[in-house]
């Protein structure tokens, strides 16, 4: 055993832990007790919800449980309105170091009281180090939880291989592990997180939308994206003068393609129904292309209709989203918040944005998603033009919609309960 590893080890055993397990939460009679690691990123709605959605569907469905965040991101402002609305889950942050032990005593204080780990939603498995680090202090179970597995090397498999549970955001992660042959017990398709985020600002947001003049259903959200999101813009440091060209390069050539599709469906949505639209972001960086791509070419008739929003927290966007007749968006998850807040969403998909994509057509909505470079404006517009005719039957598909993804959500649970 490594000299760190082994200080690592004795300094757990120390806090009153056995290092090859601990006690188990029934013969200590107490509540089960789960670590989450998620909050990669404060940057981006989508990242955030990822968090408050899990949360709400461990304390729905394993009502009782103590829960534990391990949280990625430092940000104070996410913290604490996540302290705020979860006032009962315990927040802890440390690192991991290259021999995978924790930094710090909370964390380690975690290890020793939560009898399994759980892997928000995300992009991939980004706290891959968080859970060997599990693996090898506690040899207590961990799972993964809403989250797409693209790519597989040597590392992952051999971490994934020891799981309890894998639910992946889209069957094309599940269909990765196969190819990897990594065939542990319970997988299955459970959606990003998102889907059960319940906050709402409703306080915040009917500030905005009457200052804004925006009425309920009278208005649409519209989200650009550029191919590559341009990180470089946050951590310059982390990108060389050539792979910022190259990023550069790709956006150039397809953000006006891209985006002119987006302005037909605004034309004529203004110009069918003369109502309103709300230009608004999912990341930062989406403030400072609004007006390049979405406001500033539109037809002189139609700007007047048109205002746009700063960067938000998930919450503000919910209840705006909720209020909204539809959300058409280049992003992700601005769909799901609207999804789950009950308003028609269609989200148009960029290649580059993973295969995460594939979750919209494992819930059945094929026919509000748009592969970008394989459709026209029109047919963005004549689709939505469709909802506008028979809104009732939208609305009641998008409620099916939900109560299906209760269903496996509560399902999940279940097997996180079991183990």
């Amino acid at each position: 055993m490594k000299r760190r590893e082994l200080i690592n080890n004795i300094f757990l055993s120390v806090l009153g832990f056995t290092i090859t397990g601990g006690l188990s939460c029934k013969n200590n009679k107490r509540p089960l007790t789960i670590l989450i690691v998620s909050g990669w990123q404060d940057i981006n709605i989508g990242d955030i919800a990822h968090t408050p959605g899990l949360l709400n569907i461990l304390q729905t469905f394993l009502p009782g449980t103590k829960l534990i965040l391990w949280k990625k991101s430092a940000g104070s402002e996410v913290e604490a309105w996540l302290k705020r609305n979860f006032p009962a889950v315990e927040i802890v942050h440390g690192n991991v170091d290259s021999d995978f032990n924790v930094s710090n005593h909370e964390v380690a204080d975690a290890f020793n009281r939560s009898d399994i780990m759980i892997h928000g939603s995300g992009p991939s498995v980004v706290g891959s180090a968080n859970l060997e680090a599990w693996v090898r202090s506690t040899g207590k179970p961990f799972g993964i939880f809403g989250t797409t597995i693209q790519n597989i090397d040597d590392k992952l498999k051999n971490l994934l291989q020891k799981a309890s549970f894998i639910f992946t955001r889209e069957t094309a992660s599940l269909e990765v592990l196969r190819k990897n042959g990594i065939e542990t017990g319970n997988q299955m398709f459970v959606p990003d997180a998102t889907f059960f985020m319940h906050l709402s600002d409703q306080p915040k947001a009917e500030i905005f939308l009457k200052e804004k003049g925006l009425q309920q259903g009278k208005y649409i959200c519209v989200i650009p994206r550029l191919r590559r999101t341009p990180y470089y813009l946050i951590r310059p440091d982390s990108y060389t003068e050539d792979q910022v060209r190259s990023i550069d390069t790709l956006n150039n050539s397809r953000k006006e393609e891209d985006h002119s599709k987006l302005r037909e469906a605004i034309v004529s949505w203004v110009r069918e129904t003369g109502n309103k639209v709300l230009v608004c972001p999912e990341m930062t960086y989406q403030t400072g292309i609004m007006d390049e791509l979405l406001i500033n070419p539109l037809p002189d008739d139609i700007k007047p209709y048109v205002t746009k929003r700063g960067y938000w927290l998930p919450d503000e966007a919910a209840y705006v989203y909720s209020h909204a007749f539809a959300v058409l968006s280049f992003e992700c998850h601005s769909p799901i918040i609207s999804l789950v807040n009950g308003t028609p969403a269609f989200y148009l998909r960029q290649p580059e944005d993973t295969i995460k994509g594939q979750m919209y057509y494992d819930l059945g909505l094929s026919d509000w998603v748009f592969e970008i470079e394989q459709v026209n404006g029109s047919d963005i517009a004549e689709r939505l033009g469709q909802v506008i005719s028979d809104y009732e039957s939208a609305k009641e598909r998008v409620k099916k919609l939900g109560d299906s993804v209760e269903d496996i959500y509560k399902k999940s649970a279940e097997i996180v309960k079991h183990l």
